[in-house]
């Protein structure tokens, strides 16, 4: 088994399980047949095929097949909606990427391709069988000799480094999923795992004693949001005693600074929120230099959580229309951007600084035109503008030219 780490993302290539059919050699190529990693992660998975002759014309990552029909392409699954990529020469590199993975995307997944000869469809079995698992810290042992376990439901592909914080500053780094130091037996002290090259994907900080002690508790780990807009971070935080400070900071800072200081944030940026309640960062007119990881802290007259706990990381991003080539005679349009955006937008696209959908049905395409989820398939070259060195920039709020033109369009 061949397995590597690339940044966040687990690249798996795969075994052979061939089919001889006569003289004709069938097979895709899989190198494991399972994988386990951390819910929130990316993974992706590659395979190679051969067959006897002519040319692949269809291929398909799918985990649910009926009976009777052809499997259900996995591109077509609201359920993956923006979390899918095709990497490479879809007929020929056959990379599939899963991202914002999720623990209902465990599954086995497999590999089907058709080729130009008439009939010729072969499936690889028995296929990936990839399991999603999240972090918890299991606390075991007596009142004063406590045992931390970082678990999974699932042994973790790649023998994973785990971290440890406790009260939000970073203690150890062992290949040991089992904390192999004392515990403390503080009431107020709280303790978190996570593992290296995915630690904002850290466990919830668990008391070792009670269930009251200090916590953060991040409402998301991580937020893709619009150039412009505004957005609001937000954690929750419990203090054993009572606080006398609380501020958002930005992670690259080598001291932490309360935004609200900066003069980077000037006029955009409040805090609201109380003890026990999402205590909320809003920043507005969001640039894209403001993409960073964001963490909170408090301090009591005796106590400050630690700065190294990984907070909510904010990724800015603007919009751009890609014009790829379609069918003869079409274009297909991506509303593209530099992350997934957050909570599955909506796109609305324009032509002419018209919207293109029927006024009277939102969701009905008008003539001419075929709307797939943020993909939009113009029938004729004649009905977008792209000809020459026109201008080529679509925002949600209408397109524009002129002098205003952010985007030439590049023929192909």
């Amino acid at each position: 088994m061949s397995l590597r780490t690339a940044g966040s993302v687990l690249v798996v290539f795969l075994w052979s399980v061939a089919v001889v059919l006569g003289q004709n050699v069938w097979s895709v190529t899989y190198t494991t047949q399972s994988i386990c990693v951390l819910e929130g992660s990316t993974v992706e998975l590659s395979c190679s095929i051969r067959y006897p002759s002519g040319t692949v014309t269809s291929t398909v990552w799918f985990t649910k097949w009926g009976t009777g029909v052809e499997p259900e392409d996995l591109g077509q699954d609201p359920e993956y909606a923006g979390r899918l990529e095709y990497h490479g020469d879809k007929k020929n590199g056959h990379n599939l990427r899963i991202t914002d993975l999720r623990e209902k995307d465990s599954a086995t997944y497999k590999f089907r391709f058709i080729t130009d000869q008439t009939g010729w469809k072969y499936t690889g079995y028995p296929g990936v069988t990839l399991s999603v698992t999240g972090l918890q810290v299991k606390v075991t042992g007596g009142h004063q000799d406590k045992t931390l376990t970082c678990i999974t439901t699932c042994t973790l592909t790649g023998n994973p480094t785990y971290i440890w914080y406790k009260n939000g500053q970073h203690l150890d780094e062992s290949t040991s999923p089992q904390y192999k130091y004392s515990v403390s037996s503080n009431y107020e002290d709280s303790y978190s795992c996570a593992v290296k090259g995915h630690e904002d994907l850290h466990s919830p900080a668990v008391c070792v004693q009670g269930q009251i002690c200090y916590r953060v508790t991040y409402t998301k780990r991580r937020i893709c949001v619009l150039k412009g807009s505004t957005v609001d971070i937000s954690c929750t935080y419990v203090g054993y005693y009572s606080t006398t400070s609380t501020f958002w900071f930005r992670s690259d800072k080598s001291t932490p600074e309360d935004l609200t200081r900066d003069p980077g944030y000037t006029g955009r940026v409040k805090y609201t929120g109380t003890y026990r309640c999402p205590f909320t960062l809003r920043i507005t007119d969001l640039r894209e230099e403001d993409s960073a990881e964001y963490r909170f802290t408090f301090k009591t007259y005796n106590f400050e959580w630690g700065h190294s706990f990984p907070g909510t990381t904010l990724s800015v991003t603007g919009l751009q229309v890609k014009v790829t080539p379609a069918a003869e005679g079409q274009k297909t349009l991506t509303c593209i951007t530099t992350c997934t955006l957050t909570d599955n937008p909506t796109y609305i696209w324009y032509k002419n600084g018209q919207n293109v959908q029927d006024n009277s049905s939102p969701c009905t395409p008008s003539a001419g035109v075929e709307l797939e989820s943020t993909r939009l398939v113009i029938r004729t070259r004649r009905m977008a503008p792209i000809n020459g060195d026109e201008c080529f920039f679509w925002r949600t709020t209408g397109c524009f030219y002129g002098d205003k033109c952010h985007i030439k369009h590049k023929p192909d």
